[in-house]
């Protein structure tokens, strides 16, 4: 009984280890797996976390890195307002019904181009007083 236990343990193993197959292609190594089938045994792993499941981490995925984040560097906050600032301006030349449409489409233009430049210079006054 102790041989047959060892015997369909062992053969559980050896399906998990050949479960992958790997395909080459175009110098990119692709892994696929095909689907193992097991009659009336639950896979060594008892999908539980303390014990290997492969949908869990251990503990968590990406502890203790997950939850850290980087804060924003001035220039990414003064580049936000920049582009929020001139969001808004944009969006007021668009609903402007007092102009033809081919001078809002100019002044819109002109905002974009605006907008650019003074995230470029802000950029330039960022690194050169750092």
């Amino acid at each position: 009984m102790k041989k047959l236990i060892v015997v369909m343990f062992a053969m559980v193993l050896a399906s998990g280890a050949f479960a992958q197959k790997a395909v080459h292609g175009g110098g990119v190594r692709v892994i696929r797996t095909r689907p193992v089938i097991s009659v009336g045994v639950a896979p060594f792993y008892a999908y539980s976390p303390f014990w290997g499941s492969p949908y869990y981490g251990y503990p968590y995925y990406g502890y203790p890195y997950a939850y850290r984040y980087n804060r924003p560097t001035k220039l990414d906050l003064q580049i936000a307002d920049i582009k929020n600032d001139y969001q808004q301006k944009i969006s007021a030349a668009r609903s402007d019904e007092t102009i033809s449409r081919a001078e809002r489409r100019k002044a819109i233009r002109d905002l974009k181009h605006d907008r650019d430049q003074d995230i470029i210079a802000a950029k330039r006054s960022y690194y050169k007083m750092s």
